[in-house]
């Protein structure tokens, strides 16, 4: 298996990239900036059944780490006087009937309580439905060019019971970002799209970003997304890079590069984007059920295998994932972009856990203790 490369020879990260492809993954691009410089690599194929890889500064839906640049720009507007985060939300978005009781800091933080538009999966093996996201099979597909406006994801979220009281428990939801995304909208009068390239997209340069609201194309180059299903006891699986990410919105939407994403989260544990009380802020954790993850306001915060810290978020988005850590310093960084066929049993969750751990111990296990926050 044939790997491109960036940069200097690294063998560890070659074979890891090898490793990971071979445990079922279509593609990987990774890259990495330390004290080696910077390393970019991309192994597997952009398009099933062609034997092209994935382009090394390809395009890629990132999922979940939307999040930390919404939380980012939420915080910096924060820091302008314009918003703050221990003042209840529903002070800024009265239309809803939001508890009283959940504050900005709770939306950023998953302690609100507040149903996840997507489903929620309890303890017990019960299931709650939302709308038909990535998990519904068949229904996803049939679906995937539908447009969902934000206020309908909420308010569906809001018509089903809240997992718990405010600020006595941590759930991830979708729905506390679409939340934050309406509220940045209310507060400036403009579209978050437009927000964030005042205050991220611009002064970075991140021009390889883009936060979308219904457009179902990616730029050009890209690697593509599938999503397998069964019917009539038949596997059918999809070509699904296209597809309208309303359906996710500020919960997961946007597309990146893996070039941007080291951009973006090396200036922001850096203190480029936040002052220094706000980005101690997001990075101060409230524990998790996962070991080893805190999660701040818009960040996890991950104790490494040496007892180092990453300050990190992923996701994956139908098909698409992105990996995105960081020291705490911004001074080393892993930035990553996966392809792959995705299903409503999430089979590939386990090797992507485990491709991502690996990737961690390799860059990251000989890091020194670090403050988080």
């Amino acid at each position: 298996m044939s790997t491109t490369q960036i940069g200097q020879d690294r063998p560890e990260l070659r074979k890891a990239l090898d490793d990971i492809v071979a445990s079922g993954i279509t593609g990987m691009t990774l890259r990495v900036h330390d004290e080696h410089g910077e390393w970019a690599g991309s192994a597997g194929v952009r398009t099933l059944g062609e034997p092209a890889e994935p382009p090394v500064d390809g395009h890629v839906r990132i999922g979940s780490n939307t999040k930390t640049f919404t939380a980012t720009l939420l915080l910096q507007l924060v820091a302008e006087g314009r918003i703050d985060l221990d003042t209840p939300a529903a002070s800024y978005l009265p239309e809803f009937a939001l508890d009283g009781r959940i504050t900005v800091r709770m939306l950023l933080q998953h302690t609100s309580g507040v149903f996840n538009f997507t489903g929620e999966y309890y303890p017990d093996g019960t299931v709650v439905p939302g709308i038909p996201a990535t998990t519904a099979g068949k229904a996803w597909v049939d679906n995937r060019f539908a447009t969902y406006l934000p206020a309908e994801l909420v308010r569906l979220a809001l018509s089903k019971p809240a997992r718990f009281e405010p600020g006595t428990d941590w759930s991830y939801s979708n729905t506390n970002y679409v939340l934050a995304r309406l509220l940045i909208e209310q507060v400036t009068g403009r579209p978050v799209a437009e927000e964030m390239q005042r205050l991220i997209l611009g002064p970075l340069g991140l021009t390889g970003t883009v936060a979308p609201t219904t457009q179902t194309d990616l730029p050009e180059p890209y690697a593509h997304a599938y999503y397998r299903y069964e019917e009539g006891g038949e596997q059918h699986t999809v070509d699904v890079t296209r597809q309208n990410p309303s359906w996710i919105s500020s919960g997961g939407d946007m597309i990146s590069t893996t070039r941007d994403l080291h951009t973006f989260i090396s200036a922001l544990c850096g203190g480029t984007l936040l002052p220094a009380d706000l980005l101690a802020e997001m990075r101060t954790p409230r524990p998790t059920p996962i070991p080893n993850m805190g999660y701040g306001l818009g960040v996890f915060v991950q104790e490494t295998g040496s007892g180092g810290t990453v300050i990190t978020h992923n996701g994956g988005a139908a098909g698409h994932a992105a990996l995105m850590f960081s020291t705490p310093d911004g001074s080393k960084t892993l930035t990553g972009s996966l392809n792959y066929v995705d299903d409503a049993a999430l089979s590939l969750a386990v090797p992507f856990q485990q491709a991502t751990q690996r990737l961690v111990d390799e860059v990251f296990g000989g890091e020194p203790a670090g403050a988080a926050s």
